[in-house]
């Protein structure tokens, strides 16, 4: 059992590397430009713009804003 296991959005990391082809690093930049927007209106945006699927949207945007904290 291992206890380095990744939990919560950052979980979806990897999924979301290979499956979109891009670094969570640009994906945060692409939020960055939607400050001031509620979480789920970044969603559809992510979604509609990019192709991202709910769950994968979902997670960037909460990691996006646990880390602006």
């Amino acid at each position: 059992m291992s206890e380095n296991k990744v939990k919560g959005p950052a979980s979806y990391f990897p999924s979301i590397e290979k499956t979109y082809g891009k670094p969570i690093s640009h994906w945060m930049e692409v939020i960055d430009g939607m400050a001031g927007q509620k979480h789920m209106d970044i969603v559809a945006a992510l979604k509609g713009a990019h192709g991202l699927g709910h769950g994968h949207a979902n997670a960037l945007v909460a990691a996006h804003k646990a880390a602006a904290r």
